[in-house]
This record gives C-alpha cells, structure tokens and sequence, in this order.
C-alpha cells in the first residue's frame, strides 16, 4: 500500500514539458495527425525524446515531408544533489539549421534548453516550457497547437522577420514543394 502512494505521489510532482506548434499552413494540412495533442504523455528520462517524420526511430511524428527524418531530441538529465530535471536539446538533422531563442545549432550540437524556448526549423515555431517536478525516472510531455506564432507573443528572441529566419533555416528535405490549397 505505502508503495502506490508513493508511485502516485511521484505522478503529481512530474517535470513537464509544454511543446508548443506553429506552422503558417497548420489548418489545411494534417502535420499533427500523429501528435497526441491536448493529453500529458509519461516519457521515460532515460530515452531521448525524438521528433521528425521518422516513425521507426522517432517517438512524435510530424507528417511533413520537409521535415527531417530525424529532427531534434530532447535529453533529459539531472545536476548531483539536486532533484530538478533539466534538457538538452540536440538538432538531429543533417540539411538543415534549427535554432533555439536565436543561438543556431547545427548538425548534432546541443545546447542546454532554457526553461521557456522559442525552437525554430524551416517554418515551424515551437514552444517549449518547462514545468518543474522532482521525479527522477519519467517526465511528462504535453503537445499543443498554437493559433498563432510564438515569436508574436513572446520575447525570446531578437527582433527578425520572417521572410529572413525562413531563408537561413529553411526545410531541410524538401521532396516537393506544397503549397496550401484554400
């Protein structure tokens, strides 16, 4: 009995990552049928979380083809004698540049992931925020669509325009291009 009391009190204080979408053609396109949008999914801390399309080695899909195979992982890890559960982030594609809060990562560079970060790859937004907990061994992870772009609502990055971010992170493995049918 002491033991799922434990187990359920354990559930509660989950650190809990809030990912964020945009894209400028999210509403006539299905890039988030394989997202399990609005519920809290348990995700253990030693597997890195993958995005991309990639559905043998990734554990979200986004169904874009300009999208990399394998986009970026998140890893978890903790600092000794401290219970809080911080992430990496890690660009996993090899054509192109993503950006977190401004600061570009190629190809396999990481970079610690602030508590609250603007993610920036072709011409998707996302927005990560981290919640904290104190469990060890699993973490949360909640995917929402936004209406609008994070970047409008948000101070996290340096003033840019779009047209400019678009060109220097632009997809990476474009097979066609697709423009949104109306």
């Amino acid at each position: 009995m002491n033991v799922s009391l434990t187990m359920e009190t354990e559930e509660d204080l989950l650190t809990c990552l809030q990912i964020k979408f945009y894209h400028p053609q999210q509403n006539c396109k299905g890039f988030y049928g394989r997202l399990p949008l609005g519920t809290r999914r348990r995700h253990a801390a030693d597997d890195p979380l993958r995005l991309g399309r990639d559905d043998q080695t990734c554990a979200y899909i986004l169904l874009d083809p300009r999208v990399s195979r394998k986009q970026l992982a998140l890893y978890a890890y903790h600092i000794p004698q401290s219970s809080e559960m911080l992430f990496t982030i890690q660009n996993l594609s090899q054509r192109g540049k993503l950006s977190v809060n401004s600061s570009a990562l190629g190809y396999l560079e990481k970079m610690d992931l602030p508590d609250k970060a603007l993610i920036r790859f072709g011409e998707y937004e996302i927005l990560i925020i981290r919640e904290s907990g104190e469990a060890k061994a699993n973490f949360e992870v909640e995917f929402e669509v936004l209406a609008v772009p994070p970047s409008r609502e948000t101070s996290l990055c340096k003033e840019q325009t779009s047209m400019s971010l678009y060109s220097s992170f632009g997809p990476q493995e474009s097979d066609e291009t697709l423009p949104c049918d109306s």
